[in-house]
């Protein structure tokens, strides 16, 4: 990326067409964005509304605007295929010989629509 204009920022000047590096390591691991940002911490991302397509500057994992990266929609399909694999090749049913009806379907607060409480199942080879 180039600046388009002579521009100052938090008191430096950075002249036209300087090339700006943005540093998505230190993005993704900024405290004031992120509480613990050393630590995966999966629940995190299930009731953020941040974008990871790159609509939002914090987490931007696959880069953003113009020049995002190009294969995302290929790794985001290619999680559906292993995915649609394992759901055709086993029989799954839920452990310890657990009812249905005993399964808490209650979901969280948000746009996703996750449940509260995380699925457990039992793979079982088909014969």
């Amino acid at each position: 990326r180039k600046c388009r204009e002579q521009t100052d920022l938090d008191g430096c000047t950075i002249p036209l067409k300087t090339r700006i590096l943005v540093n998505a390591w230190a993005l993704s691991r900024d405290p004031e964005s992120w509480h613990d940002p050393e630590s995966f911490i999966r629940e995190r991302s299930e009731n953020s509304s941040i974008d990871f397509m790159g609509n939002h500057f914090e987490f931007i994992p696959f880069g953003a605007g113009n020049r995002i990266c190009l294969g995302i929609l290929f790794g985001l399909f290619n999680v559906k295929l292993p995915l649609a694999q394992l759901l055709y090749q086993f029989e799954w049913e839920l452990p310890y010989g657990m009812n249905p009806k005993d399964f808490d379907m209650t979901k969280t607060h948000g746009l996703s629509g996750a449940k509260l409480t995380d699925l457990y199942l039992v793979a079982i080879s088909k014969q």
